[in-house]
């Protein structure tokens, strides 16, 4: 007859056994069996497992699990009986032993654990990898079981580069790659793969964590620097420092310096080509012979170039006058000096030798006012000339003056014209000019058209004026009206009436006189009246008016 055996169950156990089958004494001869189940499980390291031992003899006694992992019985009944392993952390083989009609039976199971690697590294990669040349992948696993199922696989991202089984302990398992552009800025790692698929279980996998690769190309040429081969001090000039051909051309570094002095250095990148421009300052104190530097690092390694400068120092020209504004008549001294092995020339003539002045005195006149003095300055460095000017201009102070050439003082203009009063006034400082009619205020622009008529006639005080005095022409002005031709005619009409009038008056007078005496004609009027001589004026007495 069969008999059921109750069902039992362990916490934390991976493996229950829920049913065995006890066999009835069969005939005599006949073999009993001792089962063990589960048979050859695997379980992870450190797992627990329940293992159940049963029988078909029907005068087994106590069964037993002989093992060395750490055992409880859980629970036994007629011909079986449950154990609990705990903390299974290696392979194992476990015996189940019951005597049966004086012989011992003995069944037995093996157990596989499986165990995750305990390490699973990329070994660091260079920091910088030349393109063109191989580096090396190195992957290392430690722990890690069964080794017969685990697979170590070289990555780049995603991409398999590698796939090799895990051998030693630890393991290392390594791939050789030619870097290339497209390195740059790869994700490198290492994955182990634990496939226990085949015994029922998953695929267990492991990665490392990733490292970036940066790869580099940088030419063996050095770099193109452009400066200046003299610096003033305290000037500026600009540095240019070029490199073609550099990958990644944004990742260089740049080092630009004037001697000691470090230039603030702006890089600019077109592709592979790297520009570094800077402007270069020279001190006072770095006079003499000087380097300027260009380094380029990329990768760990660098490629400089450098450039002999000489710093000088070039002072003047200084010209100066002893009176920027002078009296006219005044004695004005021009000197122009500059600093040391500096020739300095003023107005032509050079100075007795390098570092003296150079001077010339004047006595300021109307015509050296705005007179220009010039002064050059010649510094030899290294065999090179260096040329410098400067210019200053002489302002004399002198009264205000009217040009008669250019002023006629006689002008005969006709009525209803339009004319300009051409005068011009002269001096420093620059006077005003103003003419005015003689007794009135009656002013006529100056060098504006205007228009003519009668009243304009007559004579006027041209003054120009100014803080250092005053200056007077007289100019007269005649204006002929427009219908003058009849006007004369006229006039001679007039007068040749006035002239016979007087001849017919003087023939009367005449004839009248030698009538009845004397007349005269009294001067004090050009009209008649007129006085006769009586006889009685003869004899003393006073003559009569006649009017």
């Amino acid at each position: 007859m069969a008999t059921l055996v109750p069902s039992v169950s362990w916490p934390g156990a991976c493996w229950t056994l829920l049913v065995c089958c006890l066999l009835t004494p069969g005939a005599q001869g006949q073999e009993f069996l001792l089962r063990v189940e589960p048979q050859n499980p695997v379980l992870p390291a450190g797992g627990s497992l329940l293992v159940n031992c049963s029988t078909d003899c029907p005068s087994s006694k106590k069964i037993a699990l002989e093992t060395s992992l750490s055992k409880e019985l859980v629970d036994n009944g007629m011909g079986w009986a449950a154990f609990y392993l705990s903390n299974v952390t290696g392979n194992s083989r476990i015996l189940c032993s019951v005597y049966c009609n004086g012989s011992q039976i003995i069944g037995s199971s093996n157990i596989t654990v499986y165990r995750l690697p305990e390490r699973v590294e990329l070994a660091p990669l260079p920091l910088w990898q030349p393109v063109g040349q191989n580096f090396t992948l190195r992957c290392q696993v430690e722990g890690g079981s069964p080794r017969t199922s685990l697979t170590v696989v070289l990555l780049r991202w995603e991409e398999e580069l590698s796939r090799q089984p895990a051998v030693e302990e630890p393991a290392e398992v390594t791939a050789t790659v030619l870097a290339s552009r497209g390195h740059h800025g790869a994700h490198f790692s290492c994955r182990t793969e634990l496939d226990m698929q085949p015994r029922g279980l998953g695929l267990f996998v492991n990665t490392s964590a990733p490292r970036q690769l940066r790869t580099f190309v940088l030419p063996v040429t050095p770099p193109r620097l452009v400066a200046p081969r003299f610096l003033e001090a305290e000037t500026s000039w600009p540095v240019d420092c070029t490199l073609d051909g550099l990958f990644p051309a944004s990742e260089a570094q740049v080092y630009l310096a004037l001697g000691d002095q470090m230039l603030n250095a702006t890089v600019v990148n077109h592709g592979d080509t790297l520009t570094a421009t800077a402007t270069a300052m020279a001190r006072a104190d770095q006079e003499g012979a000087q380097e300027i530097v260009c380094n380029v690092t990329l990768g760990g390694e660098r490629r400089e170039a450098r450039e002999n400068l000489t710093v000088f120092s070039f002072l003047g020209p200084i010209l100066n006058l002893s009176e920027p504004s002078a009296p006219e008549g005044s004695t004005v001294t021009v000197s122009c000096m500059a600093g040391a092995r500096v020739q300095v020339t003023l107005d032509g003539v050079p100075a007795a030798a390098p570092g003296q002045p150079a001077q010339l005195q004047l006595n300021a006149t109307e015509s050296d006012d705005g007179r220009s003095f010039f002064c050059s300055a010649t510094l030899e460095v290294d065999g090179e000339f260096f040329h410098r000017n400067s210019s200053v201009q002489l302002r004399v102070l002198y009264g205000p003056k009217i040009d008669r050439a250019t002023c006629p003082q006689h002008l005969k203009w006709k009525d209803k014209t339009r004319h300009v009063l051409q005068c011009q006034a002269r001096g420093n400082p620059h006077p005003e000019l103003r003419c005015l009619k003689e007794g009135s205020s009656r002013e006529v622009p100056v060098g504006i058209p205007f228009f003519v008529n009668v009243t304009h006639n007559g004579t006027y005080q041209c003054q120009a004026s100014s803080s250092r005095g005053r200056y007077t022409l007289v100019v007269v002005m005649d204006i002929e009206a427009g219908n003058s031709h009849f006007v004369l005619v006229f006039l001679a009409v007039l007068v040749t009436l006035g002239v016979v009038t007087v001849v017919v008056a003087l023939m009367y007078v005449f004839r009248e006189h030698k009538r009845s005496g004397r007349y005269h004609v009294r001067q004090e009027s050009t009209s008649l009246p007129l006085t006769s001589m009586q006889p009685t004026e003869a004899m003393g007495e006073e003559p009569s008016t006649v009017e």
